[in-house]
């Protein structure tokens, strides 16, 4: 199990560990999807099926079912409710309220949707990590288009002001890299095929940035979320410098991750472009 905790945002952390709970209407997963599963956002145990999802006007997502197994129910603290959490990491998600004839299995898991990461593809498990390798619209580009991978999301990483916007890291003065979370299916795609592909998409010797990009938030880095994922880093890196480059990429333990801004997302797929400082490199 992998505990992404020290990524999450602040009030998801609130959420996922304090039992916090979001302001209603403001989850976009509140809609039901037509297909896909959310996962956990804490461990990335799949927890709810989309087919399971219904419109319940709560204020949050809503699921007559979930995952065999993979949703715990407990008393809540306040001794009146049924809470939910997920099975693996503990997080909480919610609470369950039963017989209310909302949907034909008379069963309503309210969730909060800060606890849940969404993919179009179905996996039981899902692993991530953050990969920083110049501007995050092409390193996004090239992950989105690996078999395996569920979700990309692009952000900020690594610096010291909260909330971060673009032109505050474009300012060079927070800390930042422009990174790009990717979760993935381990059963399809390695962590070790997830980072010979990230080296084979930028210049790993480059310092200054990447490409035409020049600045500290371009520049390559890794933010691992567990030790096994560092020594993977480390071996994959070891193949590149036993070919005699001298790298720049940087490893990092993971560290709380800002979503950039919408137009940021799938930057891309949505103009219908390709990345001007990406290109594939056979290295491996």
């Amino acid at each position: 199990m992998i505990d992404k905790s020290e990524s999450l945002l602040p009030d998801v952390l609130k959420i996922m560990k304090q039992q916090a709970t979001e302001a209603p209407g403001t989850s976009p997963y509140i809609s039901p999807a037509a297909t896909g599963l959310y996962f956990c956002r804490c461990c990335g145990l799949a927890l709810f099926d989309s087919q399971d999802q219904f419109t319940s006007h709560c204020g949050w997502p809503s699921f007559d079912d979930c995952i065999k197994d993979h949703v715990l129910e407990r008393p809540d603290k306040d001794g009146q409710r049924v809470e939910i959490i997920c099975k693996d990491c503990k997080s909480h998600l919610g609470h369950v309220f039963k017989n209310e004839g909302f949907s034909a299995k008379n069963t309503r898991h309210c969730v909060n949707g800060l606890a849940l990461d969404y993919s179009l593809k179905s996996a039981m498990q899902s692993e991530e990590i953050i990969l920083a390798g110049g501007c995050f619209w092409g390193v996004e580009h090239f992950m989105q288009q690996a078999p395996g991978v569920l979700k990309t999301e692009v952000g900020y990483i690594g610096g010291s002001v909260l909330h971060p916007s673009y032109q505050d890291v474009l300012s060079k003065k927070t800390g930042h890299y422009e990174a790009v979370r990717v979760l993935f299916d381990p059963s399809i795609i390695s962590c070790e095929e997830i980072l010979k592909l990230f080296f084979q998409i930028h210049d790993p010797t480059q310092v200054s940035g990447q490409g035409p990009d020049h600045g500290p938030q371009y520049q390559s880095a890794i933010f691992y979320h567990h030790p096994l994922q560092k020594s993977c880093a480390e071996n994959v890196m070891g193949l590149l410098e036993s070919q005699g480059l001298i790298l720049a990429t940087q490893l990092f333990s993971a560290q709380v991750f800002w979503p950039a801004e919408d137009y940021h997302q799938q930057y891309y797929q949505n103009q219908q472009q390709t990345p001007y400082c990406h290109q594939f490199i056979k290295r491996f």
